[in-house]
């Protein structure tokens, strides 16, 4: 039957694992900082006038009046200057998320239709 022997540096840091196991410590005090808090508005007003990609791809789809990709739709809010990527390498496939995001969250109330795989329209 094999003994297990310790080493002393192993016995030390045992030693000083079970004492600050023991000790009590005080809670932490959480740090709050100006920029946790985030404002309430996110309209266009809010933030100088200009459309997110999903409130633009609204106005493009209901202007549109048929089903649409979300590639054309990002051309298309390009062309009417609604909105344009910030050097972004896929904004498609992050609108293509956001209005799935939507559908799922808001169900009927969205203002998004999926009416084929890849296609949707302005459900109003």
């Amino acid at each position: 039957m094999a003994t297990k022997k310790t080493t002393k540096k192993a016995a030390t840091k045992m030693a000083a694992t079970k004492k600050a196991a023991t000790k009590k410590t005080a809670p932490a005090k959480k740090a709050t900082s100006p920029k946790a808090a985030k404002p309430a508005a996110t309209k266009p007003a809010a933030r100088g006038g200009q459309l997110s990609a999903i409130d633009a791809a609204a106005q493009v789809l209901q202007k549109a009046k048929s089903p649409m990709r979300t590639k054309q739709m990002i051309t298309a809010m390009a062309a009417q200057g609604l909105w344009s990527s910030p050097a972004g390498k896929t904004p498609h496939a992050t609108l293509y998320s956001a209005i799935l995001r939507e559908i799922t969250t808001k169900g009927a109330q969205a203002r998004f239709k999926k009416v084929e795989r890849g296609q949707f329209e302005y459900n109003g």
